[in-house]
């Protein structure tokens, strides 16, 4: 992100509810009220309102009676769009029977404009159970995979997975919302059925890669159908309850040999090492382990990338689509693990935490692990996002997440560079949004003088999926939002250069016209554009990491963190003692005294004041300093500035207080201003001059900067960018186009050098004239005497 931005983006960090149950239900209706039973009627009050019960009667319990209950399956007919879009034709449809409340589907499959599916509802209507009537619906019709996909899910029959299986692989169709709507109700109906076969997880594997492989723009649009959730839940379910089956504790006492069998459709690899009690189905972004820690003590799995992993002992897995495993036992250390080459996640239940699950019904372990975070679509703004594998860990039979004692699991850090601040960390997705309530992220090193540990430890209270999250990034909002924030860097780059040469041209006006350097009010400008120009310098150089990496000091990143949290208070600093001053001037305008040395006394306090919650801040919090993610844009740099509470109380509280009382000083200058023009039928363009000035002047540009850390609007991100970058220009218009005086100074300094040189032109020709005279009297002089 833009790095004036990088203030607003270091503390902005989504915290919300911290459920962690799973949410299947497709289309979520709202639960029934006893005053729908009587939808006519609204008397809500009435205790008992009639409602009509299964067997035609009037119900003595109506709050029970309005949510039992079936539909019949009933033939209708519905309006179709023929191909060309403008014909409408009549076709005959069906809905199963379906309990009250419920949506069924239709047979034949009906598309609304946006292409979701239509579906019907058995609703109370007049006290007795009605279909939802769809006679204002004009239907779309649908692809042909669409179409087979919705009747697959429709009929449901007993060899449903392998023949949707066979339909996603012969079929060149890209995959649409509705089609990952009816696979999500396809393993819906799978799961229901009491009797689990395991002889279907390859194809369910190979089913969910083809969805991970679809364009996120479609699994964004599935998941306003809540179909990601429901088939990552589903998906997960039905291999929770798979492990008694695959790796029942008979097949402990099989021969120490390991087998493995490689899928033919969708290249699952398939390993059993059943003297160890685990079972593995690997692929290239899907994989899941079955295991049972009654064989072998293995209570956990590590997989590796290849070709930095090798195969180094007999428990290993073999090497599978560039992966590599190996079972962990229960007494691991947590240093071995991370110490493993090539580790891209692990996990493992220690020994007492085992124990203690055991004691409570805990008999065997699944973990899958997702290389791509393409089920996990988020239904709000995404405001983190994995940068590392994605690890599920379940303990099936086990009703309750919450687990005892803390369990360490291993994530890799896809962006080796971020760090553990600031957004970055380990969470968990509750199937709305990534949390970390209830997750400690642990740092491999509490000195910047070694790189951050690619490999990151963390420990969960819960169960659930997992993995390292970045913050607020430009690669979280995918390609639309990528292109919007390179504009926004490229409008931050030319405000900031800009901005640069107009703070040297002030400076070089001071330097060369003694009349505007002995000025009061210049002496304390100069002072604001050191400041800015020191400001703006680090945020473009070390802000981007390129003297940050030639800095040899063991705290580098807190020294350059340091220097740019300090420059900017100072500006504020300033900027404050200018909005006092300005008030005084145009509010107080009879009787103003300054003080003796008042701008020695202003440049004292504005350089020295800002050092106090700087060192602080270093004395108290030096690791809230650590680079806070890597730029997106420039892979290899790291910004070093405040965080967590450091950047709240350091940095935000400040700038915020001197905001506010700057906005407070220009609105009661602006209305001072108004009255004493107004009263002379002054222009009003002199005091929007005057407004302006103030504005880009005392800092108030920031409030775009809050309004776009608030959310509120992508159109103040480019406010902020467009006005705060361009300060020190605008203040070089103001101090230098726009003033007389030192407009007539430089025309009057370049007129000098244009008469200088015209004087010197002038000169030349008298000379060359002077010249050629004596050389013609030489001349004439020599002819006489001849």
């Amino acid at each position: 992100m833009l790095r004036l931005l990088g203030l607003c983006g270091a503390f902005s960090l989504a915290l919300s509810s911290n459920t962690t149950s799973r949410s299947t239900q497709l289309y979520v209706q709202p639960h029934l009220s006893i005053g729908s039973c009587l939808d006519y009627c609204h008397f809500r009050f009435i205790p008992f309102l009639p409602c009509i019960d299964d067997i035609q009667r009037i119900a003595n319990s109506p709050a029970e009676a309005c949510g039992r209950g079936y539909c019949d399956a009933e033939h209708f007919e519905l309006n179709y769009k023929t191909g060309d879009g403008v014909k409408v034709e009549s076709r005959r449809n069906h809905v199963e029977r379906t309990r009250v409340g419920r949506l069924s589907n239709l047979r034949e499959l009906c598309l609304d404009e946006r292409g979701f599916p239509v579906r019907r509802k058995c609703e109370i209507r007049n006290g007795t159970r009605e279909w939802e009537s769809l006679s204002n619906i004009t239907c779309r019709a649908a692809q042909q995979l669409s179409s087979n996909l919705n009747r697959l899910a429709v009929e449901s029959p007993p060899d449903m997975i392998s023949r949707l299986s066979d339909l996603l692989r012969q079929s060149h169709e890209p995959l649409r919302p509705v089609d990952i709507f009816s696979i999500a109700q396809i393993f819906e109906s799978l799961l229901e059925k009491p009797k689990k076969d395991p002889n279907v997880v390859s194809d369910l594997i190979g089913i969910c890669l083809q969805v991970m492989a679809t364009d996120r723009e479609t699994l964004r649009r599935s998941a306003e159908l809540n179909a990601t959730n429901a088939l990552l839940s589903n998906f997960e379910d039905y291999l929770d309850a798979l492990p008694p089956q695959i790796v029942p504790k008979e097949s402990c006492d099989v021969v120490a040999k390991s087998q493995s069998q490689v899928s033919g459709v969708y290249g699952v690899n398939s390993q059993i090492m059943s003297h160890m009690g685990v079972h593995a189905l690997i692929s290239n972004e899907l994989s899941v382990f079955f295991v049972n820690p009654d064989c072998a003590n293995v209570t956990g799995v590590a997989v590796y990338s290849l070709p930095t992993y090798r195969q180094d002992n007999s428990t290993s897995g073999s090497n599978v689509e560039g992966f590599g495993y190996s079972p962990l036992s229960s007494s691991e250390s947590l240093e071995n693990i991370r110490a493993r080459k090539g580790l891209e996640t692990a996990a493992f239940l220690p020994e007492q935490l085992w124990r203690e699950l055991k004691q409570k019904g805990a008999t065997f372990l699944v973990f899958k692990v997702y290389t791509r975070d393409s089920l996990f679509v988020e239904t709000e703004s995404r405001v983190r996002m994995p940068s590392s594998a994605v690890i599920s860990i379940s303990i099936p039979g086990m009703e309750d997440n919450s687990l005892p004692l803390k369990l360490p699991f291993f994530l890799r850090n896809g962006n080796a560079n971020s760090t553990l601040m600031a957004g970055g960390g380990c969470g968990y997705w509750n199937y709305e949004t990534w949390l970390s309530d209830g997750i400690t992220t642990c740092s491999s090193s509490d000195s910047l003088d070694t790189p951050l540990d690619p490999v990151i430890l963390c420990h969960a209270d819960h169960l659930t999926q997992f993995s390292f999250l970045l913050g607020i990034s430009k690669i979280q909002t995918g390609v639309d939002n990528y292109e919007d924030d390179r504009t926004l860097d490229m409008i931050t780059n030319v405000g900031l250069s800009l901005s640069l040469v107009g703070l040297l041209a002030i400076f070089l006006t001071a330097a060369l016209f003694r009349s505007f350097r002995r000025l009061a009010s210049t002496k304390v400008l100069l002072n604001l554009c050191l400041a800015l120009a020191l400001q703006t310098l680090f945020f473009m150089d070390i802000g981007k990491g390129e003297l940050l990496r030639r800095l040899q000091f063991t705290d580098r990143c807190l020294i350059a963190g340091a220097l740019m949290q300090y420059f900017l208070l100072v500006v504020f600093s300033w900027m404050l003692i200018i909005g006092f001053l300005q008030f005084k001037r145009y509010v107080k305008v009879v009787g103003v005294i300054y003080p003796r040395h008042y701008i020695f006394m202003s440049a004292l306090v504005a350089w020295t004041l800002p050092l106090v919650p700087t060192l602080l801040l270093v004395k108290l919090d030096p690791a809230s300093y650590r680079p806070t993610q890597e730029s997106p844009d420039m892979p290899h740099t790291v910004l070093c500035y405040p965080s967590g509470h450091g950047l709240y109380l350091g940095v935000v509280l400040p700038i915020a207080l001197v905001t506010l009382a700057n906005a407070l000083m220009v609105g009661y200058i602006s209305c001072s201003v108004y009255c004493a023009l107004h009263t002379r039928g002054t222009h009003v363009l002199q005091q929007l001059r005057l407004f302006v000035l103030l504005f880009f002047l005392l800092g108030l540009t920031w409030i775009f900067g809050f309004c776009s850390f608030f959310q509120w609007g992508r159109v103040f991100s480019y406010l902020f960018c467009l006005t705060a970058t361009l300060q020190g220009f605008v203040l070089f218009v103001y101090f230098i186009i726009l003033n007389k005086d030192n407009r007539r100074a430089w025309f009057g300094l370049i007129c000098s050098f244009k008469s200088k040189e015209e004087m010197d032109i002038v000169a030349l020709r008298t000379q060359e004239k002077s010249a050629f005279s004596r050389t013609s009297q030489v001349s004439v002089q020599s002819s006489s005497t001849s």
